[in-house]
């Protein structure tokens, strides 16, 4: 992402009720670096599927753009996507390559590897601040726990599935099913412990991710679309 984008800020106000602070397992959230031009990501773009239908797992795929001059220009790649994973190849001292899975935003694995990546989730350490994330007449409302440590914010939005018939590149030919495929993001200029937010369309899924100074999750929740999750 573009980093300058975002804003340090300290939550103010009160925390979550410690009821919903511990009403479900804490979060884990698996960002995906993929592209449809990489022919050893569709197995991590299964894998993901299959791991958020899990209660507490998040999951995001992230199209990078590195891939779109080998053949086939990926429709869902963005620039801003590559950056991201970047950033985390900075700080986590990895490499940049795909298909790429990080969790919680402090360990990196390849993202179709099951048992490098079951082991990671497992090994995962939780958020610290409770997020809560829900529809309201006027859009989205998001609550917080209240924190002294400097964080930044985003709102991802996410189409649920899609499928694409590739006609070049490594998967010329292939029918690819691909899910929680990221289509925008906002960052969030100015954090406090509840926010009124844009609505996003029923069809899509939304995620508040809440990072600290070394990208490391330390906030998640997710609102599912309303039809096709």
């Amino acid at each position: 992402m573009h980093r300058r984008g975002f804003m340090k800020a300290t939550l103010l106000t009160l925390p979550l009720s410690a009821t919903r602070a511990h009403a479900a397992p804490p979060p884990v959230v698996l960002e995906l670096f993929t592209s449809q031009g990489c022919s050893s990501c569709p197995p991590a773009d299964a894998l993901l599927g299959e791991l958020v239908r899990r209660s507490n797992v998040i999951g995001l795929a992230w199209h990078v753009d590195y891939w779109n001059s080998l053949g086939w220009h990926d429709p869902y790649a963005r620039p801003e996507w590559t950056d991201r994973q970047k950033s985390y190849a900075k700080y986590l001292g990895g490499e940049v390559y795909t298909p790429a899975l990080v969790v919680n935003g402090s360990a990196m694995v390849v993202g179709s590897d099951t048992a490098a990546v079951r082991r990671a989730i497992d090994q995962a350490a939780s958020p610290s601040l409770a997020v809560s994330l829900r529809r309201t007449a006027s859009g989205l409302e998001a609550e917080t726990d209240t924190t002294t440590t400097p964080v930044t914010g985003m709102l991802v939005t996410y189409d649920p599935k899609q499928e694409t018939q590739v006609k070049g590149g490594e998967n010329q030919g292939r029918g690819l099913v691909e899910y929680r495929v990221v289509r925008d993001v906002t960052p969030l200029v100015s954090l406090t412990s509840r926010m009124t937010l844009l609505g996003v369309p029923n069809d899509r899924g939304a995620v508040l991710l809440l990072q600290d100074a070394s990208r490391r999750i330390v906030g998640a929740a997710e609102l599912l679309p309303d039809q096709g999750a």
